[in-house]
């Protein structure tokens, strides 16, 4: 099973359409997880550190990434284990890479 999981700075809300002004990044990105869940042998999660700050802790990696360079390093993106991003969210076309699986059309990047 490939695993890509989303490290992110705390926020009211990870759909992107809280606060004063909607962002775009966001917006796709729950698009994309909410697509990956639909695929098979594929698992798509994401933590926010408001909310989840107990993963953020038990995953050592990202913790020591946290410690040594703040909190400005979110979000920080995880494939099977891995740090393979940080300071922005993936691109679609990088999360087609990471999983070897193809981000629907749909989804705009």
């Amino acid at each position: 099973m490939k695993k890509l999981i989303l490290y992110e700075p705390a926020m009211c809300c990870s759909t992107g359409v809280c606060g004063p002004s909607i962002d775009k990044d966001l917006i796709r990105v729950t698009s994309v997880i909410k697509e990956l869940k639909k695929v098979e042998g594929v698992q798509a999660v994401r933590y926010n550190l408001s909310n989840n700050p107990n993963s953020f802790v038990r995953n050592s990696k990202v913790s020591e990434m946290l410690q040594e360079k703040g909190m400005e390093v979110l979000p920080i993106t995880v494939v099977n284990d891995e740090i393979v991003k940080t300071n922005s969210y993936p691109s679609n076309k990088e999360i087609e890479s990471y999983l070897d699986v193809p981000i629907g059309t749909s989804v705009s990047n």
